[in-house]
């Protein structure tokens, strides 16, 4: 097995390699393998939705070519001061303006992007002529870029889309160029935006939402601060861990979220520890890409339903709270059926003593997964509990209520009251 940007399913054995021929054995046909197969229930129709990628360090020119090719004239360039500072759309715009585009900057966006701020972005995109939208940042850009792009196509205001398919209307072409390694907004169908009357999070999940095209460049990881890369590289774990077990994964789904657990255990902690390294930060890239693929179409589960609402209410960085929430919620589906995360915990390099193949053995396994995200956490400095980053016991019950609500929680693999969301949200203060 390899975990280092190869697939975590199987291993195939290299020309260099030498088979032991006392154990070779020919071929099984075709037919022989068919019917050697263990009978299963015939799965379910599934879509696999992505846009076109285009992924290596150095792409971040092929975001204008794209821009181009989806008729962009006047573009709205969305990104944040942070990012403006490192100096990246800058290098985004001379290449936009290369291919005979000339954009306009919108940087007018925080972390946990707000629905005034989107309102702001897109009286910007009106009063501009604006056409395609490129988003160049983190999962608040692009969300807000997307959340832009709704309102061009639909208007109304961004809280009126909160649910699942709300848009009736085509929104403009967007073009993604991620500059974290965790959301994977970039490739997915996802908008998050915070309802700022309310203090939380709104979901807003529909087919549309998923961009035209994604430039992944691992080249603008580097300039990340460490806490955005340990929180961002949570997400992605957390994405590829909920994706996998989600009642709607799929064998399609299933691959992406193993490969991105993988990455993302073998390779995190050496971004944090040598950050300039190319290798490393190709494979978080690769794991952000990943896990937001497979999320996308397989969606997510109680961690990030109660993430939400934490991150709303006190507006704190979502992977650091899915860091502290991961392992409780783990440990909860797990009692209903723990074999599911037996390949999660090989993902993460379950240690040989371990035999997972009995009932004792996987939730064995899925309790070593609990610890392992939990001990990854301690390594990156991501708090114990909720309660050392502002929640209260008085808080329990109202996020509780608004977890509730969030459509990520539909999809958990084990049904959740108000009653096991408390005790959740107890258990993590």
């Amino acid at each position: 097995m390899t975990r280092a940007g190869g697939s975590v399913i199987a291993r195939r054995r290299s020309a260099e390699e030498p088979a032991d021929e006392a154990t070779v054995s020919p071929a099984p046909r075709p037919a022989d393998r068919a019917a050697a197969r263990p009978r299963s229930a015939t799965p379910r129709l599934a879509k696999f939705h992505v846009p076109e990628i285009l992924f290596g360090p150095g792409s971040l020119p092929e975001a204008a070519h794209a821009a181009v090719r989806l008729g962009a004239r006047r573009p709205l360039l969305v990104t944040d001061p942070g990012l403006t500072e490192a100096g990246w759309p800058a290098q985004l715009c001379a290449h936009l303006a290369d291919a005979g585009l000339r954009a306009t900057v919108w940087d007018g966006v925080t972390p946990n992007p707000k629905d005034h701020e989107i309102a702001a972005g897109h009286l910007t995109y009106l009063d501009q002529r604006c056409d395609v939208i490129v988003a160049l940042g983190g999962g608040s850009v692009i969300d807000a870029a997307k959340g832009i792009a709704l309102l061009a196509g639909n208007g109304g205001t961004i809280l009126d889309y909160e649910g699942v398919d709300r848009m009736a209307l085509p929104i403009p072409p967007l073009v993604m160029v991620p500059s974290t390694s965790g959301t994977g907004a970039d490739v997915s169908q996802f908008c998050i935006v915070t309802d700022t009357r309310r203090n939380t999070k709104i979901t807003i999940l529909g087919r549309a939402m998923v961009p035209d095209v994604s430039v992944v460049d691992p080249h603008l990881l580097t300039t990340m601060p460490d806490w955005l890369n340990a929180s961002t590289g949570l997400d992605a774990l957390t994405h590829g861990i909920e994706a996998y077990v989600s009642r709607a994964h799929n064998p399609l789904t299933d691959h992406h979220a193993l490969q991105a657990i993988a990455l993302v255990g073998e390779h995190l902690e050496r971004t944090m520890d040598h950050p300039s390294e190319e290798a490393a930060r190709t494979c978080m890239a690769q794991a952000a890409l990943e896990a937001g693929m497979a999320f996308t179409n397989a969606i997510l589960g109680a961690a990030h339903a109660m993430s939400h609402q934490v991150g709303g209410l006190l507006d704190l960085p979502h992977g650091v709270i899915n860091g502290v929430l991961l392992p409780h919620v783990i440990r909860f589906n797990a009692e209903h059926d723990p074999h599911r995360f037996v390949p999660i915990a090989q993902a993460l390099g379950l240690p040989g003593d371990i035999a997972p193949d009995s009932d004792a053995g996987a939730a064995e396994a899925a309790e070593w997964a609990a610890w392992e995200v939990r001990r990854l956490a301690d390594e990156l400095g991501v708090p114990k509990g909720l309660g050392e980053i502002g929640v209260t016991e008085s808080d329990v019950g109202l996020l509780s209520v608004m977890t509730l609500a969030d459509a990520c929680l539909s999809t958990n693999p084990r049904e959740a009251d108000q009653t096991d969301v408390e005790t959740l949200f107890r258990a993590a203060l």
